[in-house]
């Protein structure tokens, strides 16, 4: 399966679509990917003049990956400028998530950018490929060239990413891409924030249990998910089980195209 066939929703029913997804090595369902195709659900029922320009979404339960997710839109508000939608994904558990989209027709104003991308980062061609998916790359950006007061926040953890193929010139699939690679690196800079997270890796999967409660994206600027872009994230806050991980993605030559922001459930095991 690739990104065109992900986001290539079957009508089912009057503002009703369903998708599917490929297998994970984890077994359920990737977060990003119910994200990214309750996006396209909402963008299908919206003028094509309107693009998105932010999402929010809450993560309810697992997917099932070898169900298929059936996305129900309700259409919110219908206005000139901005238009909203609401989603909730479905399979026969339940919701499994419940995402709020806003639309907005483009306007002309100045164009003022206040987060800069790290310069010293070593190029995506410099580094390993570590993806876990055909779908798309990903070169980690090791620590050393991440320094702790280069962000706000602790855990700082930062990589290239992009489509593994071609995604030709529909706006929409490339934000819908970007919303799928989105949930990738949250969790990692909540772990790397939390004293647990000096511990090995095989360590944390056997006493660390994490879960995405809730993941927001604001599309700032145009961007093209089949090239490279740096996704740099901190971990701005760990209180009661929560981190609040907040990142920014930045094209090749350093324009912010997108921040997010994602909440992440985080439990000891040997406390319970």
């Amino acid at each position: 399966m690739d990104a065109r066939e992900l986001f290539s929703l079957a009508p089912h029913g009057p503002d009703t679509l369903v998708g599917n997804g490929p297998q994970y090595p984890w077994g359920g369902l990737y977060g990003g990917q119910i994200v990214a195709q309750a996006l396209c659900a909402a963008a299908a029922t919206v003028d094509p003049e309107l693009h998105i320009h932010s999402l929010r979404a809450y993560f309810i339960r697992r997917g099932d990956a070898e169900e298929s997710v059936r996305y129900e839109v309700d259409r919110i508000r219908d206005g000139r400028s901005f238009c909203t939608r609401r989603v909730v994904a479905r399979q026969v558990i339940g919701a499994i998530l419940n995402l709020e989209a806003s639309f907005h027709r483009a306007e002309r104003s100045v164009d003022v950018e206040t987060v800069t991308m790290p310069l010293d980062v070593p190029s995506p061609d410099d580094l390993l490929n570590d993806s876990w998916s055909k779908l798309f790359d990903r070169r980690w950006v090791p620590s050393q060239y991440l320094p702790p007061d280069g962000r706000t926040g602790a855990g700082r953890a930062a990589a290239w990413l992009r489509a593994a193929g071609p995604l030709g010139d529909d706006p929409l699939l490339h934000r819908c891409m970007l919303a799928f690679l989105s949930d990738d690196l949250p969790t990692d800079a909540v772990v790397r924030a939390h004293p647990l997270g000096q511990e090995s890796r095989q360590d944390l999967d056997e006493v660390m249990f994490s879960a995405s409660l809730d993941h927001t994206i604001w599309f700032h600027r145009p961007l093209r998910v089949d090239q490279w872009h740096l996704h740099d994230f901190t971990c701005h806050s760990f209180v009661g089980g929560r981190g609040l991980a907040i990142g920014h993605v930045f094209a090749a030559e350093g324009t912010h195209v997108a921040t997010v922001a994602q909440e992440v459930l985080m439990r000891d095991r040997r406390e319970r």
